[in-house]
């Protein structure tokens, strides 16, 4: 087995649930992360709560596979 090359650093903290905010080491930034849309709404947060002003997890993630 080979030697581990890079291992990510991050920690998560919940804020006001369901928003989280992971704390990325190796940047030193934060990232905010919330149920936007029909994801907030299925999970009962109306168009108000601060959650559903942010992107979630999955948007996240299909843009660091895009990249």
């Amino acid at each position: 087995m080979g030697e581990v090359v890079y291992r990510s650093t991050v920690k998560i903290e919940r804020e006001q649930p369901p928003l989280r905010r992971a704390h990325i080491d190796v940047t030193g930034e934060s990232v905010l992360f919330g149920v936007p849309g029909d994801v907030g709404a299925h999970y009962g947060f109306a168009g108000d709560h601060p959650a559903t002003r942010h992107a979630g997890t999955l948007d996240y993630i299909i843009a660091a596979a895009g990249g």
